[in-house]
């Protein structure tokens, strides 16, 4: 059997892409429109093609949500804002606070609609009363070079927010909440995707403080003192606004893992899904890919070419010392590079087709990247975080631009 790796691999990643479209499962899900007021409001890297979804069913609409930088898309009626990701800018935290405003003025009969997906945990960044928005870009910094998981980021985020943790929908109150989400968290738990600005939040402002104990972060004084505070605490999960409150999942990994599957096995190719909830270091994860690759290929287990290895999940990057360009993917590609054997291709995507701060998605190794690359020291690259510099030259940067869903990380690899 032939396959050219380079276009079976990409070809995956576009499957996985396209079961996340909010366009297709939105509409199963979305209630008939009712007849008295609607607001829709939201964020994340989703939200503007979730908000064309729900006006291609309910025609225009009242409402806000807040995006990427160059990921906004024509909308009806519903008004959509840029701003920055992963550190919030002025832009995000002025949408935010004008967003809070409006749920605020909501009564009882009406809805509120909350479009919800990864990334929002920086796009709505409303910081704490007596908190500027200097102190919550100094904490989100300190967060993405800690190495940290997700789920332990937003737990410190969502202690320090007037919008998380439950509280957009408390503000909301008495108004009907409905939200829609996009999952990018491992295990799929709406109170850590992009903090849980509209579900009840477990947490504690205890939890929090451990967590920043913990990663050693050295935060501005006002942080220090508003996380002692009671202004912490987020809203008690009894809250009435709760109890009626629907939340609906319209698209999450495992969903993209399988139709990346399908795909494989239309080429008569046996996939092997490793779950949709691998974390830890990426460089680490690549190391360990490359050995689970290595067995695959020598010994026929755990399973015999042709066959590709799928996960998702999403790993991180301690950053010690000042790093140079590039992200999780990338980072993960490059360790895999490194230890795998030559024969081996893999590809490394972030489905939202933004890796970090970079304009790749990711990365994809395969005989031919290996060999325009063999003149690059790969191991300075990797030590030096700039895996970005490590496959542009040999050609093995994936740039899609934004693809306006966001399902976390995508990671195939290839077993002749």
């Amino acid at each position: 059997m032939s396959v050219n790796p380079d276009q079976f691999l990409r070809s995956l990643f576009d499957a996985a892409v396209a079961a996340a479209d909010p366009g297709l499962s939105i509409p199963s899900v979305l209630p008939e429109r009712p007849a008295g007021r609607v607001l829709v409001v939201g964020g994340g890297k989703a939200s503007a093609r979730m908000a064309q979804a729900v006006e291609s069913c309910w025609g225009p609409c009242e409402g806000l949500v807040i995006v990427p930088h160059g990921s906004v898309l024509p909308t009806q009626g519903i008004e959509i804002v840029e701003g920055a990701h992963p550190v919030p800018d002025a832009a995000g935290s002025a949408a935010a606070s004008r967003m809070l405003d409006m749920v605020s003025n909501v009564q009882e009969g009406d809805l509120v609609l909350c479009l919800i997906s990864g990334g929002g945990s920086s796009l709505m960044a409303a910081p704490g009363a007596g908190l500027s928005l200097a102190d919550k870009q100094a904490v989100n910094a300190a967060l993405l070079a800690s190495g940290a998981p997700i789920s332990d980021m937003n737990v410190v985020r969502k202690h320090l927010s007037s919008i998380k943790g439950g509280r957009l929908a408390a503000a909301a109150y008495p108004a009907k909440v409905i939200t829609l989400t996009i999952s990018d968290v491992p295990g799929d738990d709406m109170s850590i995707i992009a903090s849980g600005p509209t579900v009840p939040d477990p947490s504690s402002a205890k939890d929090a403080r451990d967590i920043i104990e913990r990663y050693q972060l050295d935060l501005p004084k006002a942080v220090q003192d508003f996380i002692i505070s009671e202004a912490a605490e987020t809203p008690d999960p009894g809250h009435p606004v709760f109890t009626d409150a629907q939340s609906f999942m319209v698209a999450a990994p495992q969903a993209s893992l399988l139709a990346a599957a399908k795909v494989a096995k239309d080429h008569g190719i046996t996939p092997i899904l490793l779950g949709d909830a691998l974390e830890g270091e990426a460089a680490e994860l690549g190391k360990a890919m490359a050995g689970i690759a290595a067995s695959c290929l020598r010994h026929g287990h755990p399973v015999k070419g042709p066959a590709v290895l799928i996960s998702g999940g999403e790993t991180t990057v301690t950053v010690r010392d000042k790093a140079g360009a590039g992200g999780r993917n990338t980072e993960f590609l490059l360790s895999f590079a490194l230890n795998a054997p030559e024969g081996i291709s893999a590809i490394a995507c972030d489905t939202d087709g933004i890796d970090g701060k970079s304009d790749a998605a990711g990365g994809i190794w395969t005989p031919d990247i290996a060999k325009a690359a063999a003149a690059l020291d790969g191991k300075a690259f990797l030590a030096g975080h700039d895996s970005y510099n490590f496959f542009g030259p040999a050609g093995g940067l994936v740039i899609t631009g934004p693809t306006h869903t966001n399902v976390n990380d995508f990671r195939a690899v290839f077993i002749p």
